[in-house]
């Protein structure tokens, strides 16, 4: 296997809403081949932003900017100090156990420590899944997470990205072959049906929000799990919402300490770039 030229980069964006807020929002947003040419376009960032900063920690996927030109511009327009702290990033080598190829893109992991959300610590698993192997990249995450939960020693892990988990990519007959539905203890956040696609002629449920274990599933505000319709929200054209992405984000809240106060307003990056094996 060779690596092509096409890198695929993933972050995590931790900015802060709107201050005195009582919940905390993790985002995952499917920016759709965001590179040079879409920081170009003034409107495109002015909309990401409006997007991003609507979160406390935003995971971006498909960035694509072999140059190093696109990302700093777009963070140059966010302009923010950090918010939230990472304890411990790991990226999980997919050849531990099991099948060597499990993954075209291998899961980053990241821990972060918020104690002024309700869980106090959590750990992110990102995950853009690969179209045409979406059935056995999901099942393989539940390994993932396994080993995390064992190298890590805890319960409150967050599974997140666009998993293309729905409509061809995920065929009813193979969800019985992917434990990440089927064991006990997870809870999927985003219901079924639930469109998360900006284009009025597919109706897919790709990009998903999953917990492990009831305390995690506790933290949550309940049903705040959801797409964000930017296209609604800013009054877009199916046209224009297109050239900023193809997906709506999803997002999620957690709710706030007891005596949480008043977020100051920051933003953190951890840049991980991928090559995708050909």
């Amino acid at each position: 296997m060779k690596s092509s030229s096409l890198l695929l980069l993933s972050f995590l964006l931790g900015v802060c809403g709107v201050q005195g807020a009582s919940s905390f929002k993790i985002c995952a947003f499917n920016l759709h081949h965001f590179g040079e040419s879409k920081v170009k376009n003034s409107n495109v960032v002015h909309t990401l932003a409006r997007i991003i900063t609507r979160c406390d920690v935003c995971l971006l996927q498909e960035v694509r900017d072999m140059k190093g030109k696109a990302v700093p511009q777009l963070l140059d327009r966010l302009n923010r100090t950090d918010t939230v702290s990472v304890t411990g990033q790991y990226q999980y080598p997919d050849d531990r156990e099991g099948d060597v190829d499990a993954f075209s893109r291998e899961p980053f992991i990241v821990r972060f420590k918020a104690p002024k959300t309700d869980i106090k610590e959590f750990v992110l698993i990102p995950q853009h899944t690969t179209p045409t192997n979406t059935t056995k990249e999901l099942d393989a995450l539940y390994d993932v997470l396994q080993h995390v939960r064992k190298m890590w020693k805890t319960e409150n892990v967050m599974l997140l990205g666009d998993f293309n988990a729905d409509c061809g990519y995920l065929a009813k007959k193979n969800r019985k072959h992917v434990r990440l539905l089927t064991e006990r203890n997870l809870y999927w956040l985003i219901p079924e049906k639930t469109d998360t696609t900006v284009r009025s002629s597919t109706s897919c449920t790709y990009d998903r929000i999953v917990v492990h274990g009831e305390r995690f599933a506790r933290s949550v505000v309940p049903t705040s799990a959801a797409p964000f319709n930017f296209q609604k929200a800013y009054r877009l054209s199916e046209e224009q919402a297109l050239d900023v992405s193809d997906h709506y984000p999803v997002e999620v809240l957690l709710k706030g300490a007891a005596d949480r106060v008043s977020l100051s307003v920051g933003t953190f990056l951890s840049l991980f770039v991928l090559k995708v094996l050909t």
